[in-house]
């Protein structure tokens, strides 16, 4: 009867025990777990000791750790200080994007990456299918904004339950990776031009003038290019011939590749995804469906371009590269947005100051100029250089003084020029003409009459009568 009791007893505690385990699995938080501990610890016995002593040495603040109920199932653990599962790849990482990323970010991203690591333009790397479908589990993921709120707290959309939760698990998307891109990127009735997709683009060289460069144009270029052939409309096969469908896809274009964790999709290597055999080739092009002709396009030039900078232009069913080639301009020089260039003042503006024109990029701008300025003095005009790249911000004009002094003279001028060499003081060496007189180191003409008079006649008189 002994023997009864305590083995009926043992049963009832081992159902509570898997209750209260059960429990602190579902709720993730300390205090539940806290709880529960407390809960055990009014039930007396060996086993009420020894699950306690599980969880006080399982349970810290960082998280739990994988407990084994007596049913033999086995749970992940998770972190309690964190909202992801501790288990789990990072999406955003894969995408190489931030959290805070917007939907047209994560679908550029999951694009260029996508296109990197397609199997079929990564035929030599093994790894490509693997990478390839990551890409897709993670895109499917966070393009949907209620998948990607529960992906950000913690838990599986894929996984759910009425009344429970379930941890999120690296995986567990169900979603074909070749079907993802393409649904999202365009069918091809074609796929045998889908790989024309990641082909390298050509690149064309296009010339600019500083001033085209600066305020942007729509220019015309010649380009050959590959497109789709006119005679057979890209079907690669002769007008009016017939065409065997494949037998090796079933006429789908695409044939499927088991990897082991992912059924993969690529083009059918027997008819390279055109779903047919071609029986009779094009004339034309030779059955490729496509041919090479000139087109005359018309480029976009972003205003603020600078040289060596590149757009990217569709032409046909591709894209072509337009590296941009910019002159250099006899007026002005480029930094960046900033601009400089040089003002010739003349020597009186110099001395006494006054304002000039200044031919800015967009219209003339007048340049006040100081009094005594000097050569090579840089005056900043502000705010009219050149507009930044995809934004309303301008640059700055910086103007560099440039003092012009005429080759030849009047008599008149000359006289005056030498009536102020001979006041003039601040004078290292010696000036044409113009001779160091005794008193005080004055200056004194060579030329000058040795009547008293002129003696007495002052430079101010002499400017007076001479302007007269």
């Amino acid at each position: 009867m002994a023997s009864f009791a305590s083995w009926f007893a043992k049963r009832c505690f081992s159902a509570s025990l898997c209750s209260a385990h059960r429990r602190l699995l579902k709720f993730a938080d300390r205090r539940a777990c806290i709880g529960t501990t407390a809960l055990l610890q009014k039930q007396p016995g060996t086993l009420a000791d020894t699950l306690i002593s599980r969880i006080r040495g399982n349970v810290k603040f960082t998280g739990l750790t994988g407990l084994k109920a007596s049913h033999d199932a086995t749970y992940h653990s998770f972190h309690t200080s964190s909202s992801r599962c501790a288990n789990t790849e990072d999406f955003y990482q894969i995408l190489g994007v931030s959290r805070t990323a917007s939907q047209k970010e994560i679908k550029k991203a999951y694009y260029q990456l996508a296109k990197k690591h397609h199997p079929d333009t990564n035929q030599d790397d093994p790894n490509a299918k693997e990478k390839f479908a990551k890409l897709a589990d993670a895109y499917e993921m966070l393009s949907d904004e209620v998948k990607r709120k529960q992906y950000d707290l913690g838990f599986s959309p894929n996984h759910g339950s009425t009344g429970e939760q379930q941890y999120y698990r690296a995986g567990s998307t169900n979603i074909d990776p070749e079907d993802l891109f393409r649904r999202i990127f365009g069918e091809f009735a074609n796929f045998s031009h889908f790989n024309s997709v990641f082909d390298d683009r050509p690149e064309f060289l296009m010339e600019l003038t500083f001033l085209e460069a600066v305020k942007g144009a729509n220019k015309d270029l010649s380009v050959d290019i590959e497109d789709t052939c006119p005679r057979c409309n890209g079907s690669g096969g002769e007008p009016g011939t017939k065409v065997s469908v494949c037998h090796y896809c079933n006429g789908t274009g695409m044939e499927e590749i088991n990897t082991g964790s992912y059924m993969l999709r690529s083009s059918c290597r027997r008819c390279g995804g055109r779903k047919s055999i071609i029986i009779t080739p094009c004339a034309l092009c030779r059955g490729s469906g496509l041919t090479k002709r000139k087109q005359t396009i018309t480029v976009p030039v972003p205003a603020g371009v600078e040289d060596g900078g590149k757009v990217t232009v569709p032409v046909g069913g591709r894209e072509i590269i337009i590296t941009f080639r910019v002159q250099k301009s006899p007026i002005y020089r480029r930094e960046g947005i900033n601009i400089h260039s040089n003002v010739f003042i003349s020597v009186a503006q110099a001395i006494l100051g006054g304002v000039t024109e200044v031919q800015g990029l967009y219209k003339p701008i007048s340049l006040v100029i100081p009094a005594g300025c000097q050569a090579d003095q840089v005056i900043l005009l502000q705010g009219n250089g050149i507009r930044k790249m995809n934004s309303y911000s301008y640059g700055d004009h910086y103007a560099h003084i440039k003092i012009r002094v005429p080759k030849k003279l009047t008599k008149r001028q000359r006289s005056l020029v030498m009536c102020y060499a001979e006041e003039e003081t601040d004078v290292h060496g010696t000036v044409n003409g113009v001779k160091a007189s005794a008193d005080e180191g004055g200056r004194t003409s060579a030329s000058k009459s040795n009547n008293p008079k002129d003696h007495e006649e002052g430079f101010v008189s002499k400017l007076k009568k001479w302007m007269s």
